[in-house]
């Protein structure tokens, strides 16, 4: 029997019957309802939030956390193939759901009350209450700790002043998980729209993310009750332990996108003729599509295993930052690549490649940048910081 070409290690087979079926609904919906639309949004600058209810239905908002809570109780590998599958649509849907999971839902479960977890918690799995994640400030995004936004006690509350930048989903949010110095180190808090002093501005002129909202955050003496604060951490952990789960989600989803770069070039290149046959048909296009379906089956494997030890409740930060240094690189490559195969065609948004690639421009940055990965992982080999 023929391979699977873009599963050449029958990597499906590792997966359970309930992984199985939690990836088919989300391949489904991806191949029948963004993938339609998401080239037009990408052109227009536009989130397809009219998405958002569908996303929900299916249970794809905080899928890891437990029902009680309106979620899905899923394992890490059910979320890391939700991830995949939204991203092979496009990066900005994974983004809105990794957001809205690891970034805003995983805070309050993690760090908050439980009278802050059901005050927010069921809203956000359905889909009416949207967060974002304020924690990368304009002056630097690698060093969280140089962190200027900032909250002093007055009474019963809490005062925020600072500004926020490169924020995901910033204005279609009811709520920001605002990350600010105090006294007492840096706290998290859940700063709600409305609030005095509080404004979101849209990032225009993207070439990367178009199908994504992303924005500043600004902070004016923002009043914000301590029922808002998250009690439950303090220090560089919270938000950068909300990193680790974003992070994991990362690792999974640029295979999607790699996979529908690939699966774009295979037909286009059957297809195309040049010099009396097609373009698949040459020795320099087979080893290209080659290398990219070895690259990806490496990284298949590398996730399932990751998701494995997350589950298990092994997993290390290292082994994440390996993971997205791994997978992102080797995801822009392969869309670069597939971008080169398609011709002058590649450079239209009628194709999907060069949507890809320009996305994924944003995805190896955003979330530890491929250098601040390497040097994680450097830093595990040696023990030596060298930051």
């Amino acid at each position: 029997m023929a391979l699977n070409p873009y599963d050449l290690y029958d990597v499906r087979s590792l997966l359970s019957e309930e992984e199985r079926a939690v990836q088919d609904t989300v391949a489904r919906f991806t191949d029948e309802r963004v993938i339609p639309i998401i080239g037009e949004c990408f052109d227009e600058g536009r989130f397809p939030k009219e998405l958002i209810p569908e996303i929900a239905e299916m249970g794809l908002l905080g899928s890891s956390l437990p029902e009680k809570y309106g979620c899905a109780g899923l394992n890490a590998v059910s979320y890391g193939l939700i991830c995949q599958e939204l991203e092979r649509g496009d990066s900005g849907l994974r983004s809105f759901v990794s957001v809205q999971s690891s970034l805003c839902m995983y805070p309050i479960y993690a760090y908050g009350t439980e009278e802050q977890r059901m005050r927010w918690l069921p809203g956000m799995a359905a889909g009416k209450v949207i967060g974002c994640f304020g924690l990368t400030e304009p002056h630097g995004g690698s060093d969280p700790a140089n962190m200027k936004t900032n909250a002093r006690r007055d009474g019963d509350d809490w005062i925020l002043n600072g500004s926020k930048m490169w924020i995901t989903n910033g204005n279609l949010a009811d709520i920001a998980i605002v990350w600010a110095q105090t006294e007492d180190g840096i706290q998290g808090f859940v700063v709600e729209k409305g609030m005095a002093g509080f404004a979101a501005q849209e990032i225009k002129h993207k070439m990367s993310l178009r199908a994504s909202v992303t924005s500043a955050l600004y902070f004016d003496n923002v009043r914000v009750p301590e029922a808002n604060r998250l009690p439950n951490v303090k220090g560089l952990k919270g938000p950068l332990g909300c990193l680790t789960q974003a992070r994991y989600g990362i690792t999974w989803g640029p295979i999607g996108a790699a996979i529908a770069c690939l699966d774009e070039a295979l037909n286009y290149t059957k297809e195309r003729m040049l010099f009396g046959r097609p373009v698949a048909a040459t020795q320099s296009a087979q080893i290209k599509m080659a290398e990219m379906a070895r690259r990806i089956t490496l990284a298949q494997l590398l996730v399932v295993q990751l998701g494995r030890l997350k589950d298990a409740g092994a997993m290390q930060p290292t082994q994440v930052s390996l993971a997205k240094w791994n997978n992102c690189r080797m995801a822009i490559d392969i869309a670069r690549e597939c971008r080169d195969l398609l011709g002058g065609a590649g450079i239209t948004t009628e194709h999907a490649a060069i949507r890809h690639a320009l996305n994924l421009e944003s995805v190896i940055t955003y979330e530890g940048t491929e250098t601040v990965h390497q040097l994680v992982v450097g830093r595990e080999l040696t023990g030596i910081n060298a930051f």
